[in-house]
């Protein structure tokens, strides 16, 4: 009996609730380090190109952990990751707030890529499988993203408002408690039945990642995850470095940027259900490469403000529309697929982000954050080529 079957029987709305605590755990991992970056980088004495050493790091860890992943939860279902993940995130979160050494700090941020990889992997594919319909399983991605939102948010608001209250090390240990809410839920609910229990040989695999219409899909997440690890790791130094931001200030317009990818997802998850995800991919890549633009020839931190948050909303769309559009039509080996996507995404966020901080550190902040452009405009030219892929499926068909 496949995974989308079971799920119906076992009421959908309560493990919906489960993959969204933990796409909030998630998001304080994807959000974490660059909203801690300009004082932890003060405390341990690095600079941005060993920052960028940290994302390789993380990147790492999370790329790992998702081809490994991929398969194992078509074989053995999603409850182990989501009771497992959260526990090396709290774990992670809470060494990071302890450490004195950068070597002791990049420990710690591999756990965190090892937990936040799992979590995101899993709550992605529980989300697809439960939706069957191409629009719905988009809507209900987006909104999954909202929750992803919210984690990101949480930590450079709360460093924003709190840090002079409580101390970094303190919000950390409260980001730690929350994540750990996941555990606890996952052990209430009953989940899906795997849906390949005699596993998934690699030549399957194989087979998979040979697909004309996977290959673009994950070439397009390749610069899209480099996108989100760029513009959420190097947001706060670029207005820190270059317009003389504080670091209060920084923060709270990074809480800008993730609060406004939360709403666009909001409102995406109402919208996608009449909007053509083709079309949505297209319109937004075009848009981050706008407000990236508007963002690095800012002449005054209010215009930064502004383009940070174009910016947020135009991102928001791009990553889980992609897996909708990708998982509707390789929904028997959703797991695989998504690792395989994922994993290729990991790639870009390990070597963009890198390759950025190499730029800033011996050119500009500025030109560092220029790539996000280029990124994008592959984007629009991938999904042209994705779609085009799609149209020649349908009409075999």
């Amino acid at each position: 009996m496949n995974r989308i079957s079971t799920a119906a029987r076992i009421r959908p709305g309560w493990l919906s609730i489960a993959a969204y605590t933990g796409m909030f755990t998630f998001g304080i991992v994807m959000a974490l380090l660059g909203a801690i970056l300009p004082l932890i980088s003060q405390r341990l004495h690095f600079g941005l190109a060993q920052a960028g050493n940290l994302f390789f790091a993380l990147n790492l860890a999370m790329l790992i952990t998702t081809l490994a992943l991929g398969p194992l939860l078509d074989r053995f279902g999603m409850r182990p990751a989501f009771i497992v993940a959260p526990v090396f995130v709290a774990g992670a979160v809470c060494l990071i707030g302890r450490v004195a050494t950068f070597g002791g700090l990049t420990l710690a941020v591999v756990l965190l890529g090892i937990g936040g990889a799992a979590l995101n992997q899993a709550t992605n594919t529980l989300i697809a499988d439960l939706n069957r319909d191409e629009r719905k399983k988009g809507a209900a991605l987006n909104l999954l993203g909202v929750f992803f939102g919210f984690g990101a948010l949480f930590i450079p608001f709360t460093i924003g408002a709190l840090l002079d209250v409580l101390g970094l090390k303190d919000i950390l240990y409260v980001a730690a408690a929350l994540t750990l809410v996941t555990v606890a839920l996952s052990f209430r609910f009953s989940f899906p039945r795997a849906q390949q229990g005699g596993g998934v040989p690699f030549a399957e695999v194989v087979r998979l990642a040979r697909q004309p219409l996977v290959m673009a899909f994950a070439i397009l997440l390749f610069f899209e995850s480099g996108n989100e690890f760029i513009l959420g790791g190097y947001i706060t130094s670029y207005l820190t470095r270059t317009l003389g931001a504080t670091v209060a200030t920084a923060s709270y317009l990074l809480a800008a940027y993730w609060g406004a990818l939360m709403l666009a997802r909001i409102i995406l998850s109402r919208i996608s259900l009449r909007i053509g995800g083709q079309t949505l991919m297209l319109a937004s890549a075009l848009g981050v490469a706008a407000s990236v633009a508007l963002l690095i020839l800012a002449p005054s931190l209010l215009v930064a403000a502004i383009a940070t948050i174009l910016l947020g909303l135009s991102i928001a769309a791009i990553f889980p529309t992609a897996l909708a559009l990708a998982g509707s039509r390789y929904a028997s080996h959703s797991g695989t697929v998504f690792g395989i996507l994922i994993g290729v995404a990991l790639f870009g966020g390990i070597t963009l982000p890198l390759l950025a901080g190499r730029i800033a550190e011996s050119r500009s902040v500025r030109l560092g954050l220029s790539l996000a452009i280029m990124d994008a405009l592959a984007i629009f030219a991938l999904q042209l080529i994705a779609g085009r892929i799609m149209r020649t499926q349908d009409h075999v068909q």
